[in-house]
């Protein structure tokens, strides 16, 4: 039995994590059906752009120009070792586009807004309040859910394609102001070494993070046990979970896009 006590505990792991991906799976799901059936609730979906898209703009700028000049100096010092300085432009404009771009957003909105909005959920939980709209025949998942993931899925991908563009221009800075290159020849090739494929995967994968982040922040809010300690639970779970999901999507999307 000692021997066995191992394998049990796994056993038992193994079915509590595939039963928590189903919920997860089933809520998301239950989440996209509400969203293309009435009742609409525009202002609050206007609510959920205004916070999401317009309001994480300054952190999703400051985010990607630090990147951006980071990356080029970086590029430029490893590429001196091999007398290739001149792949910064190149190597900024990929890294940005594919990768450093949509995850670093990605991230941003979920320490942002994913904690925002299970911190939200499960506050009203715990005061009752979705009890009281249950009362009045209102459906949480169309009118707290929906929303916010109908506003996910749209304005992430257009902060990641703001934060690939500054992300972009703080490495050009940089390389124009400190490393001694042009600025025309610079921009030329990035766009030059762009090509849609990449700049697809960074939209693509900045709607599939959105979609992630919303749905861990709904479904830890609308899970949240009751109390202070159960709305803390639910915002610290939500934002590990929308993190290890956003990487890990991250990683399956590459492969996708880009494997040979």
């Amino acid at each position: 039995m000692t021997l066995l006590a191992p394998l049990g505990a796994l056993g038992r792991a193994t079915l509590s994590l595939l039963a928590a991906i189903g919920r997860v799976a089933l809520f998301a799901l239950r989440a996209l059906s509400h969203i293309v059936r009435p009742p609409y609730y525009p202002r609050e979906l206007a609510l959920a752009l205004l916070n999401i898209g317009w309001l994480s703009l300054p952190v999703v700028g400051m985010t990607a120009v630090f990147t951006g000049g980071a990356l080029a100096l970086q590029i430029y010092s490893g590429g001196a070792r091999f007398n290739a300085e001149a792949v910064v432009p190149q190597i900024v404009a990929i890294g940005m586009v594919r990768e450093l771009g949509p995850v670093l957003v990605g991230l941003m909105i979920a320490a942002r807004v994913t904690s925002s909005i299970a911190a939200e959920i499960a506050t009203m939980k715990v005061t009752e309040q979705i009890d009281a709209l249950v009362t009045l025949s209102t459906n949480p998942m169309k009118y707290l859910v929906a929303p916010r993931l109908l506003a996910a899925l749209l304005v992430v991908p257009l902060l990641v394609a703001v934060g690939d563009v500054i992300g972009i221009f703080g490495g050009w800075a940089v390389a124009t102001g400190s490393l001694g290159f042009n600025a025309a020849a610079y921009l030329k090739n990035t766009v030059d070494f762009l090509e849609p494929l990449d700049i697809i995967s960074s939209l693509a994968k900045g709607c599939i993070f959105g979609g992630i982040a919303a749905t861990m922040g709904c479904y830890y809010g609308m899970a949240s046990g009751r109390g202070a300690q159960g709305v803390g639970a639910a915002t610290k779970g939500s934002v590990e979970a929308a993190a290890i999901l956003i990487l890990a999507a991250n990683f399956l999307l590459t492969g996708a896009f880009f494997s040979l």
